[in-house]
C-alpha cells in the first residue's frame, strides 16, 4: 500500500480560489471580492469553529453536504473550519466528544449549525441526546453561538415531523409562525436554509459568506437568503413548456407522457421558491423533477403538513386554456 495515499489532503489554494468564486457566484457578488473572500478563507483556517447538532433528523442533511465534491466535504471540514462537534462525521464518541462540546462553548463566538426538528412536546422529552433534552442541548449550543445556520425542512420550520405527535418545530418557527421558545437565548443572526435535504452548496457558501463579511446574506420573511429562494421553480422549470401547451402526465407508466408537466400528479412548483433546477444535488446530476418527480415544496414552511397528499392537485393553481 501507498503509505502517501493515507495522508489527509490538503486544501490548496486552487480550492481556496474555487470556493471563494463559487461564493460570489451563488450570492450575486462581483467576481472581483473573490480575492478578499480567498483572504477570509485563509486568514480563518483553523479558527472558526463550528458545532453541528442533530434533532429530530434522518442525518440527510449530513449525507447531503457529505457529497460535496468540488471541493470534497473533508476539506472543507477540516481545513476551511474547524468542526468541533458533529454527531455523524466526528471521529471522537463518548466523553471525549462532549468535553470536545463543552469547551467549545465555553470558548463561544462559534458558527451552529442544526439539522432536524426540535420537539417541545412534554417538556421536550421527544428527543434526548446523552440524556439530556435536546431543547435544553439547542438553548446552551445557541446562547454563546456567533450565528446559527438551520439546515434542512426539520430544522427550520418542522419539516415532515411537524405533522406527528411531538409538537417539532424549527429554531425560530413552527409552519409560517414564530414560536419564541428560544427568546431567552437573545437575539441571533438566524439563516435558514430549507429543502429536504438541504443542498451542499447552499450550506458551504453561507458559512464562506459569513466567514468573510461578518455578515448575514439578504434574507426574505423566512430567513431564507433571497440568492437561493427568490425564485418559483414552476418559472424555470424545463417542463414549463408542455405546462403551457397542455400536456400533463396522468400516468407515470405512460412513455408517451415522457417529460410531460407533472402539475396533475400533484406538482407544486408554482409555491416553491427556490433554485434547485440550477443547482440540482449529486455533483449537479438530478432533481426531483428531472427525475420524473413532482416538486413538494420542501422549501416552503408549510411543508409537509399543508401541502400533502404530496400526489393530489388540490391547489388551485389554475391552468393554461387546453
Amino acid at each position: 500500500m501507498d503509505i502517501a495515499s493515507l495522508r489527509k489532503p490538503e486544501l490548496t489554494r486552487r480550492d481556496f480560489m474555487k470556493v471563494a468564486g463559487m461564493t460570489a457566484a451563488y450570492f450575486g457578488l462581483s467576481q472581483a471580492l473573490t480575492p478578499q473572500i480567498v483572504q477570509a478563507l485563509e486568514e480563518n483556517n483553523g479558527k472558526a469553529a463550528v458545532i453541528w447538532l442533530e434533532g429530530q433528523s434522518c442525518t440527510g442533511c449530513t449525507e447531503s453536504f457529505l457529497n460535496n465534491l468540488e471541493p470534497t466535504a473533508s476539506s472543507i471540514l477540516l481545513d476551511t473550519i474547524s468542526l468541533r462537534y458533529h454527531e455523524t462525521a466526528m471521529a471522537a464518541s463518548g466523553h471525549q466528544a462532549e468535553t470536545a462540546l463543552e469547551e467549545t462553548i465555553a470558548e463561544g463566538g462559534y458558527v451552529l449549525v442544526i439539522e432536524g426538528s426540535i420537539p417541545l412536546a412534554e417538556d421536550g422529552a421527544f428527543c434526548t441526546v446523552a440524556g439530556r433534552k435536546f431543547t435544553d442541548i439547542v438553548r446552551d449550543t445557541a446562547r454563546n453561538a456567533a450565528a446559527i445556520i438551520c439546515v434542512g425542512s426539520c430544522a427550520t420550520y418542522g419539516g415532515i415531523p411537524r405533522s406527528g405527535p411531538t409538537d417539532a418545530v424549527g429554531y425560530l418557527f413552527r409552519g409560517k409562525e414564530l414560536h419564541h421558545y428560544f427568546d431567552d437565548v437573545g437575539p441571533k443572526p438566524v439563516i435558514n436554509l430549507p429543502t429536504c435535504p438541504v443542498h451542499n452548496e447552499r450550506l458551504t457558501a453561507t458559512i464562506v459568506h459569513y466567514l468573510t463579511f461578518g455578515t448575514v446574506p439578504e434574507l426574505d420573511q423566512y430567513n431564507r437568503p433571497y440568492a437561493f429562494y427568490g425564485k418559483i421553480q414552476h418559472d424555470n422549470c424545463t417542463r414549463r413548456g408542455n405546462y403551457e401547451t397542455g400536456r400533463f402526465v396522468t400516468d407515470f407508466g405512460d412513455p408517451n407522457q415522457h417529460g410531460y408537466c407533472l402539475i396533475l400528479k400533484g406538482c407544486k412548483g408554482p409555491i416553491a421558491r427556490q433554485d434547485c433546477w440550477n443547482r440540482k444535488w449529486n455533483n449537479r446530476g438530478n432533481y426531483c423533477i428531472d427525475a420524473g418527480h413532482p416538486c413538494v415544496a420542501c422549501s416552503e414552511p408549510d411543508f409537509y403538513e399543508d401541502t400533502s397528499p404530496l400526489y393530489a392537485h388540490d391547489y388551485d393553481f389554475g391552468l393554461p386554456p387546453l
